[in-house]
């Protein structure tokens, strides 16, 4: 039944959106009340706690305003863009299992890598590919292709080698692939195109990766020949038979990459629909013509139902969070505190300062997160208070530090989903994996406030 709601609110949103004309609004918020009260007694009680203070804090603005009864009902909705893309995003990592491209993957493994330093710089490197089609699946993906090889290279902690280069390189590009939520959901708040963003969004994680690569591979160890044969016979043998140990294979997905993208930045020109959404009703197209060139129509398709059949199960805890962050959301609108908090930020800005203000914002995110709020949860609520119209900053600075901040956020948030899956993997605690990130994320926070007053001095 869960199932079917679920769907069920999905497919009635994008009909909502595609077709405005029919109304269904009313509709779609009483299905999204019926799916917090049904999920509320199944999600964690973590979960839980959070959203109940959503809901709690939501009424407690609705009433202090006087609103009538039917925006108790009618504020539930907001965020469903963000769970259709959570929803359909992971389709777009079958054709890269079905690909079977870990393979070669591993074969590069064999003939270039000599030192840890490049083992690393590879890790991360592919990592941050992988991060732009898969998402969380990047982690695992990463770790088990690549982790055979370090096991004859000598490195001293080798699950924080792995945890470091794979964490870093999957958290840069969040600050601009189409795909990612958080791009999404910033984008659409602070209403820029995702074009438009790129020259100031892409620098910044190509510097990220460059302090990164520095940083890992500074303290190369070299394999012996000894070291180097054993390598390419255990590293060979952990190559699945459904793997393909072709290595030129591997670049197919970086020409995917670079399609995928440039046919979503012509679709943003062409369409008026939300970029989330433009982004979410395209992946499943995407996918099949990938699997139908790699001759996996079948097997993609037995995937996708697989994935439809199972979303219900392992989401029914970001429906509840999210959806109920949504009416906290709409609240802030119809009891107009949004304007309030336009105010105390424009208050705060005049007195500080609109560069220390630019300063302190990627912090917020960080801060949340540590709190246990996601940074798609984090940044919408803040982008309620920030109109870049009435505080007097550029768009695209301050999608520039949103993106930044929950970047940070993503490598040393210990309950967040990232840290979360990356602690299972290499079988440490997330606040340990959170501690092998913390001295890059400051670091890496400190060329951001750079980067952001440098462009407040020439855009501003």
């Amino acid at each position: 039944m869960l199932r079917f709601m679920l769907f069920s609110v999905i497919l009635l949103y994008l009909f909502d959106v595609l077709l405005p004309m029919f109304h269904i609004g009313p509709i779609i918020s009483c299905l999204s009340l019926v799916i917090v009260l049904w999920t509320l007694f199944q999600a964690k009680r973590f979960v839980q706690l959070l959203g109940s203070t959503f809901l709690i804090l939501g009424s407690v603005l609705l009433w202090s305003s006087g609103a009538s009864w039917q925006h108790y009902i009618l504020s539930f909705g907001p965020m469903l863009d963000l769970l259709t893309m959570f929803t359909l995003i992971p389709i777009l990592g079958i054709p890269i299992k079905l690909g079977g491209y870990s393979g070669g993957i591993q074969t590069i493994i064999q003939k270039k890598v000599k030192t840890s330093g490049q083992l690393y710089m590879i890790t991360s490197g592919i990592s941050y590919f992988f991060s732009i089609f898969m998402n969380l699946a990047t982690l695992p993906m990463t770790y088990y292709s690549l982790r055979p090889a370090l096991d004859i290279i000598p490195v001293k902690n080798k699950e924080r080698f792995m945890s470091r280069a794979i964490t870093r390189g999957f958290a840069m590009p969040l600050l601009w692939a189409p795909v990612t939520p958080i791009v999404g959901i910033v984008i659409t708040m602070t209403d820029v195109s995702w074009v438009s963003i790129l020259p100031y969004v892409v620098p910044l994680s190509i510097l990220g990766m460059g302090i990164d690569w520095y940083i890992g591979s500074r303290k190369a160890k070299i394999m012996t020949p000894n070291q180097e044969n054993t390598a390419i016979h255990e590293t060979a043998a952990t190559i699945d038979s459904s793997q393909s140990p072709r290595s030129g294979r591997v670049f197919q997905i970086f020409l995917a990459i670079i399609i995928f993208n440039v046919v979503i930045s012509l679709v943003e020109t062409k369409f008026p629909y939300p970029f989330l959404i433009l982004i979410s009703l395209m992946v499943i197209p995407f996918s099949l013509t990938w699997s139908l060139f790699l001759k996996k129509g079948k097997e993609f398709g037995s995937h996708l139902i697989t994935h439809f059949q199972s979303f219900s199960v392992s989401m029914k805890d970001q429906f509840f969070i999210y959806l109920s962050a949504g009416f906290f959301i709409s609240t802030i609108n119809v009891s107009h505190t949004n304007v309030w908090l336009d105010a105390l930020v424009n208050h705060f800005i005049s007195f500080a300062g609109v560069e220390i203000f630019l300063l302190l914002l990627p912090l917020i995110p960080l801060a949340f997160a540590f709190l246990g709020l996601h940074p798609a949860v984090s940044l919408a609520l803040m982008l309620e208070g920030l109109n870049p119209k009435v505080i007097g900053i550029s768009p695209h600075i301050l999608t520039v530090a949103m993106l930044a901040g929950a970047v940070s956020s993503f490598l040393v948030g210990p309950y967040n989903a990232t840290l979360g899956l990356m602690s299972n993997i290499v079988k440490e605690s997330s606040y340990k994996v959170s501690n092998w990130n913390l001295s890059f994320a400051g670091l890496y926070i400190a060329c951001v406030m750079l980067y952001l007053f440098v462009l407040q001095l020439f855009l501003g």
